[in-house]
């Protein structure tokens, strides 16, 4: 039978206190030498990084000198990160991260046996010398990614997106994978800004990205193109399983309907779809589904249409 999920909440406050000897009495006896020596290691390797996964390694493979562990998961939903080292086991304990009200992500550790009381302390206290590393990892990746992200919608922006699609479509002739773009437009855009004003279209253009972003794997990607135009990547989808995402996204931008002074404000997308050909360039992919894109425009809206 597996043992449940241990979550625990950690006041730092307290780790520290530990650390300084001044905890209460009542608080597990730590090993004193192993574990103060694996501290001060800590401490130094930790901050050499501003890298979340590299901080995180280093972590994952000190502690190990001290509790036996088989795999670390981390996720941080604001960053939209996700790491995952070792291999998953039967037991777990799990830790959510956060410092004076800021949440710095999820922790979770797994092996074959249960976890003891003392090795659930003694991760709890090592956990105090990955808290200033992780925070400044994760302040240093949001700085990068704002650098790369569409400030309105969240979603990536050219830069990124030019970026992204000249590497995919590199690792895609490499492993023989296909990969296809959609390309997304809001229909009659430019009426929802001239009724409701542009502070409703600017929430339009959150919500469908929001949308888009909830009906794709993790590994695809969406890009702000232009005004109300969207790009999405999809990593090793073919054109039939390609038709398959823009349907799912057509149908989904129909059921999302944005209420304004007492008024739905529905809404319709007409999208675009290409799969890289062989020797095909960036420009010759976005072009052509580019040129599918007007076609459905041209056709009623509210449609898909597939690049020749």
């Amino acid at each position: 039978m597996s043992f449940p999920t241990r979550t625990n909440a950690i006041d730092f406050d307290s780790a520290r206190l530990q650390r300084l000897g001044l905890a209460a009495a009542n608080s597990p006896t730590q090993p004193p030498l192993d574990e103060e020596q694996l501290q001060r290691k800590l401490a130094l390797q930790l901050q050499s990084s501003l890298e979340a996964d590299k901080i995180l390694s280093m972590f994952f493979d000190n502690v190990q000198q001290l509790i036996p562990l088989k795999s670390l998961s981390y996720k941080h939903l604001g960053t939209d990160l996700r790491l995952e080292f070792g291999e998953r086991a039967r037991h777990s304990a799990s830790y959510r991260m956060s410092y004076q009200g800021e949440q710095l992500g999820e922790l979770g550790f797994q092996r074959e046996r249960r976890f003891n009381e003392a090795e659930l302390a003694q991760l709890e206290s090592l956990l105090g010398s990955l808290l200033y590393p992780l925070r400044n990892a994760l302040l240093y990746r949001n700085a990068s990614l704002s650098a790369l992200r569409d400030p309105l919608t969240g979603a990536g922006n050219r830069i990124a997106m030019e970026q992204s699609l000249t590497r995919e479509i590199e690792i895609a002739r490499r492993q023989q994978q296909p990969l296809s773009v959609l390309m997304l437009d809001i229909d009659h855009f430019k009426n929802i800004n001239d009724t409701h004003g542009h502070a409703t279209g600017d929430a339009v253009l959150r919500a469908v990205t929001d949308t888009i972003k909830d009906r794709l794997r993790n590994i695809d990607q969406v890009f702000r193109f232009g005004g109300e135009e969207f790009l999405i990547v999809l990593t090793n989808t073919g054109r039939e399983s390609a038709a398959l995402v823009g349907e799912r996204l057509r149908h989904a931008a129909l059921q999302l309907t944005y209420p304004v002074e007492g008024s739905l404000v529905e809404l319709t997308v007409s999208l675009g779809c290409s799969t890289l050909l062989p020797g095909e360039s960036p420009d010759s992919l976005l072009r052509r589904a580019d040129t599918a894109l007007y076609t459905a425009k041209r056709q009623g809206r509210n449609r898909l249409e597939m690049a020749g």
